[in-house]
């Protein structure tokens, strides 16, 4: 494979770190607690208490690939971004395999040129975006969301993978820090595409609709902040229904990719059912969302896709082809 060995990317950029909820005290009470698991009767808890501290510490670092060779730089003509959650279905991990080879050839099928992905996995039994990268030939970058994969056997995160360059990576995790234990992130990077420099953002959004919002108004901050006039390309699972009035608001200031070419489509990305089969629930969830910045950009097509066979995730893949906007003479 035409990729350089997996470097680590430091500092961590995560904005907006400040002293405060629970996972500042627990970085607090941490030499406390070592000296608690020292007493005698306490040392059997250490093993408990280690698997503990290792899921609360924050991300330390980004882990990526960058592609070992410089290649030909084709014409710019159109840009076609996938986002995806992956759905990592911990600890049962049914059919992972061939879910996972089934987004693949879903990739090559669709020529993407830039992958937007969220509930990556590493276990030892396999780290998924390292996987990916070889599979698809694409440089990467990837940040731990939950869990652990040395202390407990299992992480999950976000990625953002490319075909073109990516450079001067950033990560936020978004709105209350409250709980240490679940964290909800923003992944970011800038891409050196054929048609100019984009930045590309890898999304995921908490259930609670009070936390979601929240989350959803820090992540446009954040963003209008991070990106320096450049066009931007958000993607992810924002788990929330396009008529809820946090998404109406994100439309306000951002392009909905699907719905700039199909304003009255289906558009479910998520499904509930009961176990006895039947429709529980019908959801739009997933999204691509385009900030122009100073560069406007068209869409060109938007569609909703699973992997051929067996599906790749409980939720659908949303696709984008772009391209830059005619200049007006």
């Amino acid at each position: 494979m035409n990729l350089s060995q997996e470097v680590h990317i430091e500092p961590y950029l995560r904005e907006g770190v400040s002293p405060q909820g629970a996972a500042y005290l627990f970085e607090r009470l941490k030499p406390f607690g070592r000296k608690l698991m020292g007493l005698p009767g306490l040392r059997y808890l250490r093993p408990a208490a280690l698997r503990v501290a290792a899921v609360a510490k924050s991300p330390a670092s980004l882990a990526g690939r960058s592609l070992a060779e410089k290649r030909p730089a084709p014409e710019c003509g159109s840009l076609t971004v996938l986002s995806a959650n992956l759905w990592h279905d911990w600890p049962r991990r049914r059919w992972s395999a061939e879910r996972l080879e089934g987004f693949a050839r879903l990739v090559h099928a669709q020529a993407a040129d830039i992958l937007l992905v969220q509930e990556v996995s590493r276990s030892a039994h396999l780290r998924v975006d390292e996987w990916l990268s070889e599979r698809l030939e694409m440089g990467y970058i990837y940040t731990r969301a939950n869990g652990h994969e040395t202390g407990i056997g299992f992480e999950e995160g976000l990625a953002v993978f490319s075909r073109f360059p990516l450079k001067q990576p950033r990560v936020r995790q978004l709105g209350s820090r409250a709980n240490p234990f679940v964290r909800r992130m923003a992944l970011g990077a800038q891409v050196d595409t054929p048609c100019g420099e984009v930045m590309a953002f890898s999304v995921h959004l908490g259930l609670s609709p009070r936390q979601n919002a929240l989350q959803l108004s820090d992540l446009r901050d954040w963003i209008a902040r991070s990106s320096y006039g450049l066009p931007a390309l958000i993607g992810g699972d924002f788990n929330a229904h396009e008529n809820s009035p946090r998404i109406r608001q994100a439309r306000s200031r951002w392009v909905d990719a699907y719905r700039q070419v199909r304003p009255d489509g289906e558009a479910t990305t998520h499904e509930l059912r009961w176990p006895w089969g039947g429709s529980l629930r019908r959801a739009r969830l997933d999204y691509i969302f385009i900030d122009p910045g100073r560069q406007p950009w068209q869409v060109l097509d938007a569609v909703h896709l699973q992997a051929e066979a067996r599906p790749h995730s409980d939720h659908h893949a949303v696709l984008a082809r772009l391209a830059p906007a005619p200049q007006p003479n």
